[in-house]
């Protein structure tokens, strides 16, 4: 069943430069996964988001104004983890069918509080290009349009506008396509994340 939903992913990728699926993570890990974040949030434990990576990390709230916790299976959270088994499984059918050469990922929770936004940007660091892959799966029941708050990839003559609307993944490559998240009107949640290849030295 999940590789049917690999497929999806890969086969929307290949066609349009960004891969989206409907049903790639289950609801009852999208809501074990969204528990988790609000109690992480009302703990204090989320942390301002900032650009670039910690040789270079900026915090700039006009740039971007979400909160963040790194996902880590040392925490030994249950449903983080089957979280990241699926993931790994992902990347064996990823690496299989597409020669991707993944070794790695990272991911964390991602919260924007009503009036939060990303502006444009690029997920693959200038100075380390181990990000190949991005991608984001939304925790957001019952999100509707009026709540902004989305995605929005830029391709030339090709827009694409994408709600974060839970069981929803998307899936692009880190160095290719410019994207940014809309002023949200709405708390929005995601686990948002990027699969790694081993840079060559």
């Amino acid at each position: 069943m999940l590789e049917k939903d690999f497929e999806v992913l890969i086969s929307s990728f290949i066609e349009n430069k960004v891969g989206v699926s409907d049903h790639f993570l289950s609801d009852d890990l999208s809501n074990h996964l969204k528990q988790n974040l609000l109690t992480l949030f009302n703990d204090k434990l989320l942390i301002a988001a900032g650009t670039g990576n910690s040789e270079k990390l900026n915090h700039n709230a006009a740039v971007r104004s979400d909160s963040i916790f790194w996902l880590d299976r040392k925490h030994d959270n249950k449903y983080e983890n089957q979280f990241f088994d699926q993931i790994e499984d992902f990347i064996k059918y990823l690496n299989m069918s597409c020669y991707a050469g993944i070794t790695d990922c990272e991911f964390h929770y991602s919260l924007y509080e009503i009036g939060c936004f990303y502006k444009e940007h690029l997920d693959q660091f200038q100075n380390n290009e181990s990000r190949q892959y991005s991608l984001i799966s939304y925790l957001n029941a019952d999100w509707q349009t009026s709540d902004g708050g989305e995605l929005m990839i830029h391709q030339t003559n090709n827009d694409q506008k994408i709600s974060p609307l839970q069981g929803t993944t998307v899936f692009f490559k880190s160095n290719e396509l410019v994207h940014e998240v809309l002023v949200t009107k709405a708390r929005r949640m995601s686990v948002t994340g990027w699969l790694k290849r081993d840079q060559l030295v």
